[in-house]
């Protein structure tokens, strides 16, 4: 590992990190809108509410005969928690307030017209604020108890902000680890297939892209799965299958010793043909992922073509409409074609073979149709593995090597086509290569 991904930051702290930047802004901002637009205007109304009923109060008090005073002050503490009383709080005292209590000294210095200044007395325990206000020709002071306030802007904010805070890194961190999981497994599976071990297939669940990732590499290890498994299958069966010319071949070296005859050079010549067409064949299936570019083709033409290299009378050609053109690697489909047209020659028991296209709107369909005995239902996706065959059911002769399908269908999954097989009702087998138009 190198140097700098050794010191770089993991990709859940980095979004952590940036999930809880921007939850914490939101936060800050989500505050200063409440602030402005909700508790300034409100404190403001209140204040100017509480600050108009101390005015009141003490103007009311100066006005009131004193045998009456003691009744109108009792009444102000039960129904207002406003105080009044002589002595006046200590001139000149600024001590520091919170955001309302300021705001209530600018709406009093504003309806009396010069600066007030609320005082802080303890009494019996509890804090009270005393200011001193005009009553008739002299001052008397006008208190309240703390707790009339009630609200307690200072406190709730740095509350729900630690709150707010506190919540905003718990769901970065969770939001963080549900995104980066998923990616963490696909990283893992990643590392065994690098290792050559097969991973198990990722869960195709959470967000969309992440299924999608999650789907891809699914596909990717189940075709490499398959390779594996058809590398298996080639290298077990070319091993097989050359094993008998080979045998052949020795015996026949070993008879030459003893007579030499033209009729064992040619059937050690044959030996060889059947072993360079089989490692021919299996070129072919390992070549079989491999692209090649795309040109426009006229199928007729190309089907009438590969009719003329087949036994006379034997293949029909049949297109609908008459114009069919396609645009598709010209050597990979032709070589598609002629793996099914061989196959339905070599098993079709000399019977007429039929290729068929037709076209529509979307796809070009070419179908190969024989008469021969057909394929049992349980093995018509078997015949398409490689050195598969069905001899039983399909000719008393053993033909080919068992490629000519499984290089059919190999071919056409690269370039996007579809090879499909099946039963014909009047007996027979059809196979058709659908190809895309677009």
């Amino acid at each position: 590992m190198s140097g700098n991904a050794a010191g770089a930051t993991s990709l859940a702290r980095q979004n952590a990190l940036l999930l809880a930047a921007v939850f914490i802004v939101f936060e800050l901002l989500m505050a200063a809108a409440v602030v402005w637009l909700l508790m300034l205007p409100v404190a403001r109304r209140s204040a100017e509410d509480l600050a108009g009923l101390m005015v009141l109060a003490a103007q009311t008090w100066s006005e009131l005969p004193p045998q009456t005073r003691p009744d109108f002050e009792r009444e102000l503490a039960q129904a207002h928690l406003l105080s009044l009383r002589a002595e006046l709080p200590p001139a000149g005292a600024d001590e520091w307030h919170g955001p309302y209590l300021n705001i209530l000294e600018s709406v009093l210095a504003e309806k009396t017209g010069r600066p007030r200044h609320l005082s802080r007395e303890i009494i019996q325990g509890e804090t009270w604020y005393w200011i001193a206000l005009p009553s008739g020709d002299a001052s008397i002071a006008v208190g309240f108890p703390e707790s009339r306030l009630g609200a307690q802007p200072i406190r709730t904010l740095l509350i729900s902000a630690i709150a707010g805070v506190l919540l905003a890194m718990l769901a970065a961190v969770w939001l963080a680890r549900r995104t980066v999981g998923p990616l963490a497994r696909l990283e893992q599976a990643v590392t065994e297939v690098g290792r050559g071990e097969l991973p198990e297939l990722l869960p195709e669940t959470g967000p969309r892209e992440l299924a999608t990732l999650a789907r891809r590499f699914n596909q990717m290890a189940r075709q490499v799965r398959e390779l594996l498994a058809a590398r298996t299958t080639l290298l077990a069966g070319v091993s097989h299958d050359l094993r008998t010319p080979l045998a052949r071949m020795r015996l026949a070296l070993a008879l030459l010793e003893e007579r030499p005859t033209a009729e064992r050079i040619a059937r050690m010549e044959k030996d060889i043909e059947e072993m360079d067409s089989l490692i021919g064949q299996v070129l072919d299936l390992a070549r079989g992922m491999e692209r090649e570019a795309a040109a426009e083709i006229d199928v007729p033409a190309l089907l009438a073509d590969m009719a003329a290299g087949a036994p006379d009378g034997r293949v029909h050609v049949r297109v609908t409409p008459q114009a069919c053109q396609v645009q598709a690697p010209p050597s990979a489909l032709r070589r598609v074609i002629g793996n099914l047209l061989d196959n339905a020659l070599r098993y079709g028991v000399d019977q007429p073979v039929e290729l068929v296209a037709e076209q529509t709107a979307k796809k070009v369909r070419i179908g190969v149709l024989d008469r021969g005995p057909g394929i049992p239902a349980e093995q018509m996706s078997a015949v398409f593995q490689p050195f598969h065959r069905v001899e039983t059911s399909r000719s008393q002769i053993t033909g080919g090597a068992g490629l000519g399908l499984a290089i059919a269908r190999q071919l056409a999954d690269t370039h996007g086509w579809q090879v499909d097989i099946g039963s014909r009702s009047e007996g027979g087998l059809e196979a058709w290569l659908t190809l895309p138009t677009e």
